[in-house]
């Protein structure tokens, strides 16, 4: 049983295009459903009416795009696009989204992207869809600086996913920021999914196979993440990978869409966060425990991505969990 909101829940809208393809529309309904209350999930079509989506099968959205004006949160889920549409995009689906009030996150899921970029809310910023539609997209809005390599892309006011399974993972960086890995975690298990899923849409795009002797850089990220405590050169990675320095390099951001020390920063701040959500080390143990030099790399890094200091950002999700 889905729990009852809670007053005060996160209003979230859904908004189902035509075309719009039903596994991705349940998407946000399943993940910040299971968060306890803490989000009121709604859906809605631009005009009220039930809605063909891109199977053999019509949905009746609980709304009218009125609701969109009252929403906190308003997700575009994917939706079928040809040459057409992606250029010149329905124009009552324009009019739904200008009822949005201002300051309300807009959340894009694979295609929903190309309303978006249609509707000038891209423009100057890197931006995310399904890598097979990535230089479809760039045709259309050379203003918006694609990323096709991420599973999103998180401005803050404005999140791109890419397609299909990122709706979840972008669902659950929702819950994260919102409440904390602890809760997101929950809503993981509840969802019997991953809470984070390393890496980027990069390792799914369609490329040449490479050599049958050449190794993936998988087994040492996972070696790597065993050892986050410990320094880490990129000539000990590629040791481990058994490759020369600059063809580790180069094959770990095809996989990951990172280079190897982007990649250990980001893995090593996830689990100072998770620490300072999660225990009562000091700042100095955890940022020793995760592999930072001092505890001042830890807060420089910490402020450069969440914008404050180790204290302030355990305060805050203590305070949420």
């Amino acid at each position: 049983m889905r729990p009852v909101p809670r007053p005060g829940a996160h209003r979230v809208v859904v908004l189902a295009l035509d075309g719009v393809y039903p596994f991705e529309l349940g998407i946000p309904h399943r993940v910040l459903g299971s968060a306890e209350g803490r989000y009121e999930v709604r859906s809605a079509s631009v005009d009220g009416r039930p809605v063909r989506t891109d199977s053999d099968l019509t949905v009746t959205p609980g709304h009218g795009p009125e609701v969109l004006a009252e929403a906190d949160t308003v997700v575009i889920p994917p939706y079928a696009v040809a040459a057409a549409s992606a250029a010149a995009a329905d124009p009552r689906a324009l009019a739904a989204l200008a009822r949005v009030r201002p300051g309300t996150r807009l959340v894009s899921i694979c295609t929903g992207a190309f309303l978006l970029a249609a509707a000038g809310l891209l423009d100057g910023r890197r931006a995310t869809t399904h890598w097979a539609l990535a230089d479809h997209f760039r045709e259309l809005f050379p203003q918006v600086e694609l990323d096709a390599g991420v599973l999103f892309v998180d401005h803050g006011d404005v999140l791109t996913s890419a397609g299909a399974a990122s709706g979840v993972d972008v669902c659950l960086h929702l819950v994260r920021e919102d409440h904390g890995s602890e809760v997101a975690n929950q809503v993981a298990r509840c969802c019997v999914v991953p809470p984070y899923r390393d890496g980027g849409q990069a390792q799914y795009i369609e490329q040449p196979l490479p050599p049958a002797s050449t190794s993936g850089t998988g087994p040492t990220r996972d070696w790597a993440l065993g050892r986050l405590g410990q320094p880490l050169s990129l000539d000990e990675m590629a040791a481990h990978a058994a490759m020369s320095t600059r063809t580790f390099a180069r094959r770990f951001r095809e996989e990951t869409g990172l280079s190897p020390g982007r990649w250990l920063t980001r893995q090593r701040l996830r689990r100072a966060q998770h620490l300072l959500e999660s225990s009562d080390l000091p700042v100095e143990r955890v940022a020793h425990e995760v592999g930072f030099a001092t505890a001042t790399s830890l807060r420089r890094h910490l402020a450069a991505q969440a914008g404050v200091a180790p204290s302030a950002y355990r305060r805050t999700f203590r305070a949420s969990a």
